[in-house]
């Protein structure tokens, strides 16, 4: 059955990847409508994190971020189906690294690095950074249930010299690259929220403590691995801009959960800068105290 599926989707992703960008945003016009307007896809959570998150706004103003962010997440998932088709020329020519310099200098350091993002703007497009890199990429992620479209994804993301691999596959992945002397970099999302019962550590977020992801700090301290922060800003309908910030070049030296706090202060500052360009529909506050 989930491969009927998939022949029955494959082919429309394949059409609407194709599409001129013009031809591709009036579609996601479509698309928000259908979304927000008809559906209300997960309104009820978006408009619950965002009076948690922002109750220093009106319900007016939150109102308006909360449709500016049903058109911004109706374009980028229609951006990640176009990176079926997209060429290096025009998604290096729509996803820009400002300062590339900061990293480059980190790669001659030559210990691995971890490169902490947020799911905020055009995360699926960090994956582009690899056309640039020296060190192998590796982008951690949920293996989605499908196995077809797992695949899909895999075959999407080889475009760009990146290589997939599933939180469990993660340290394991790490242990055999440090002890092969193989210098990579690896991309962590560590913003949203963990298990409960699984978390090391609760922390301020958007002024409420939450239980937070740990393993990219951890995983540096114990490898030694260089720390940056990158942050995506987006600067018109499929432009976007990428800037580095060094967190730490000595992890072990950080006293515990430092890099994870500075972190999310960092991602803090995008969301106060343009909230319309978080990932509200997640439970990113499920778990509170």
């Amino acid at each position: 059955m989930k491969y009927i599926i998939y022949l029955l989707i494959y082919p429309i992703l394949w059409c609407i990847s194709m599409l001129p960008f013009p031809l591709l945003y009036l579609f996601s016009d479509f698309v928000y409508i259908i979304t927000y307007r008809l559906i209300g896809y997960r309104v009820k959570t978006v408009r619950a994190n965002l009076a948690l998150a922002l109750p220093h706004l009106s319900d007016k103003e939150r109102l308006v971020i909360e449709k500016k962010f049903y058109h911004h997440m109706c374009d980028m998932f229609l951006e990640m189906i176009k990176t079926m088709t997209i060429s290096k020329e025009e998604i290096c020519k729509r996803y820009v690294f400002k300062n590339f310099e900061v990293y480059k200098e980190l790669e001659k350091k030559e210990k691995s690095i971890a490169i902490m993002c947020a799911h905020y703007a055009s995360y699926e497009w960090v994956v582009s950074m690899n056309y640039y890199t020296e060190f192998h990429g590796y982008g951690i992620y949920k293996q989605i249930k499908n196995p077809y479209f797992d695949k899909l994804v895999h075959s999407i993301r080889s475009k760009f010299n990146a290589t997939l691999i599933t939180t469990k596959e993660t340290i394991p992945t790490i242990i055999t690259n440090n002890r092969n002397k193989k210098l990579s970099v690896y991309g962590f999302a560590s913003d949203q929220s963990p298990k409960e019962n699984s978390a090391h550590h609760w922390a301020k977020f958007m002024g409420i403590e939450v239980p937070v992801h740990t393993g990219a700090e951890m995983l540096s301290k114990k490898y030694n691995m260089n720390v940056v922060f990158l942050r995506t800003k987006k600067i018109k309908r499929g432009y976007y801009e990428a800037t580095m910030e060094v967190l730490t070049e000595n992890a072990s030296e950080v006293p515990n959960y430092g890099i994870t706090d500075r972190f999310l202060k960092l991602v803090e500052q995008q969301i106060y800068e343009s909230p319309e360009y978080y990932l509200w529909t997640h439970k990113r506050w499920k778990h509170k105290r």
